[in-house]
Protein backbone atom coordinates (compact mmCIF):
# COMPACT_ATOMS: atom_id res chain seq x y z
CA UNK A 1 0.00 0.00 0.00
CA UNK A 2 2.11 2.91 -1.24
CA UNK A 3 1.52 6.27 0.37
CA UNK A 4 2.88 9.53 -1.05
CA UNK A 5 2.90 12.75 0.93
CA UNK A 6 3.41 15.99 -0.98
CA UNK A 7 4.49 19.08 0.96
CA UNK A 8 3.92 22.33 -0.90
CA UNK A 9 3.07 25.97 -0.54
CA UNK A 10 -0.63 26.83 -0.63
CA UNK A 11 -2.13 28.47 -3.66
CA UNK A 12 -3.04 25.78 -6.19
CA UNK A 13 -6.63 25.18 -7.22
CA UNK A 14 -8.52 22.06 -6.21
CA UNK A 15 -8.46 20.95 -9.86
CA UNK A 16 -4.67 21.33 -10.03
CA UNK A 17 -4.23 19.32 -6.83
CA UNK A 18 -6.65 16.63 -8.00
CA UNK A 19 -4.80 16.32 -11.32
CA UNK A 20 -1.44 16.03 -9.57
CA UNK A 21 -2.73 13.37 -7.19
CA UNK A 22 -4.24 11.43 -10.09
CA UNK A 23 -0.95 11.56 -12.03
CA UNK A 24 1.01 10.40 -8.98
CA UNK A 25 -1.44 7.53 -8.52
CA UNK A 26 -1.08 6.51 -12.16
CA UNK A 27 2.73 6.62 -11.89
CA UNK A 28 2.64 4.21 -8.95
CA UNK A 29 0.20 1.92 -10.74
CA UNK A 30 2.47 1.87 -13.79
CA UNK A 31 5.83 1.57 -12.05
CA UNK A 32 4.97 -0.53 -9.01
CA UNK A 33 2.27 -2.69 -10.53
CA UNK A 34 -0.25 -1.95 -7.78
CA UNK A 35 -3.96 -1.24 -8.07
CA UNK A 36 -5.00 2.39 -7.82
CA UNK A 37 -7.28 1.41 -4.94
CA UNK A 38 -4.31 0.81 -2.64
CA UNK A 39 -2.50 4.09 -3.41
CA UNK A 40 -2.89 6.98 -0.96
CA UNK A 41 -1.78 10.49 -1.89
CA UNK A 42 -1.89 13.27 0.68
CA UNK A 43 -1.13 16.97 0.26
CA UNK A 44 0.20 19.03 3.17
CA UNK A 45 -0.09 22.72 2.35
CA UNK A 46 1.71 25.49 4.14
CA UNK A 47 0.66 29.14 4.01
CA UNK A 48 3.06 31.23 1.93
CA UNK A 49 4.24 32.92 5.13
CA UNK A 50 5.17 29.53 6.65
CA UNK A 51 7.63 28.46 3.94
CA UNK A 52 10.98 30.08 3.23
CA UNK A 53 13.58 29.66 0.52
CA UNK A 54 16.75 31.68 0.20
CA UNK A 55 15.95 33.71 3.31
CA UNK A 56 12.61 34.99 1.96
CA UNK A 57 9.13 33.69 2.66
CA UNK A 58 7.20 32.37 -0.30
CA UNK A 59 4.90 35.38 0.05
CA UNK A 60 7.89 37.73 -0.26
CA UNK A 61 9.20 35.75 -3.23
CA UNK A 62 5.78 35.91 -4.92
CA UNK A 63 5.58 39.68 -4.40
CA UNK A 64 9.11 40.18 -5.76
CA UNK A 65 8.30 38.16 -8.90
CA UNK A 66 5.51 40.56 -9.91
Amino acid sequence: MPEVIVNMAAGRTDDQKKGMMFDITQALVKNLGVDAEVVTVQINEAPLTHKMKGGKTFLERKAAAK
